[in-house]
């Protein structure tokens, strides 16, 4: 009976054992933890595109009795001044920008400077209704070499290396522009310029696709508006007599649209990890 004992008990104990092998050598790898990239941290880029857009830019004067005009003439002065430019060129610069990572959306602070290269120039002639055939010419003329941008992003990862955004915030360009009247009747002239700093907006769309190393592309349409300078003047002189009174009024008033491609380098950040475990 004792044999009978033995002889079952090893039985039993050799069928687990070859059980128990069997499972160490389904799950014989721990947990491995593979890395997920995040965006959060500082980068730095480069960006080429092109911009078109328009300036509308304006002359005017007004009718004082003292003044040099008839006052049919302060009328068609005002309307030929009322001129607008188209302009469009190649753009390009250097971005820098820090992202937060928060679950699926990433929040950022971009900053650029830019190529802005936005010229053009207009110019209108009419007679004068009192005095034809004597007539006037007003010419303008407007340009911005160069663009910068703060802006705030938000976003959401349409994949863990794929963000969709939208951006928003300051827009600061030298706004340049110059204007001259001239005229026929007895060789007046008039002229002023603009010189201004301007402290505008701007927003747009974009996404940006990680692709390892820290290295990024991303594709961007950018919206900018620099508002209106003006300046004033007192300079028209008719033949050798100044005439102060007809104050003459000259603006600039600058939109644009901005598309632009672009590499970015972010520089370290955490890595998160998913965990997951394996079989052999």
């Amino acid at each position: 009976m004792n044999k009978f004992l033995l002889a079952v008990a090893s039985i039993v104990l050799g069928t687990a054992s070859a059980h128990a092998a069997d499972l160490a050598a389904q799950y014989t790898k721990a947990p491995v933890m593979a890395p997920a990239y995040n965006w959060t941290g500082f980068y730095v880029g480069g960006n080429v595109g092109g911009q078109w857009g328009n300036a509308d830019l304006n002359t005017s004067t007004i009718w004082t009795p003292a003044g040099y005009f008839a006052a049919s003439s302060v009328p068609a002065i005002n309307t030929v001044g009322a001129q607008g430019v188209n302009s469009s060129s190649v753009t390009g610069g250097f971005t820098a920008g820090y992202n937060w990572q928060v679950n699926h959306a990433v929040l950022g602070l971009e900053g650029d400077i830019n190529y802005f290269g936005f010229k053009g120039s207009a110019t209108g002639s009419a007679l004068y209704p009192c005095c034809a055939p004597t007539g006037f010419t007003v010419s303008s003329q407007v340009s911005a070499d160069w663009l910068a941008t703060i802006r705030g992003r938000i976003g959401f990862l349409a994949a863990p290396t794929w963000l969709l955004y939208a951006t928003g915030g300051a827009a600061i360009s030298e706004v340049k522009g110059n204007f001259n009247f001239t005229d026929t009747f007895s060789a007046a002239t008039e002229s002023a310029a603009i010189r201004d700093t301007r402290l505008g907006w701007t927003a747009g769309v974009g996404t940006e696709y990680a692709f390892g190393g820290g290295w990024s592309l991303k594709a961007e349409y950018l919206y900018v508006d620099l508002g209106r300078a003006s300046a004033t003047s007192t300079n028209l002189v008719g033949g050798v007599t100044q005439y102060p009174s007809n104050v003459y009024t000259h603006s600039v008033d600058l939109k644009s649209n901005i598309v632009r491609v672009g590499v970015n380098y972010k520089f370290g950040g955490p890595v998160v990890a998913r965990y997951g475990a394996s079989r052999s």
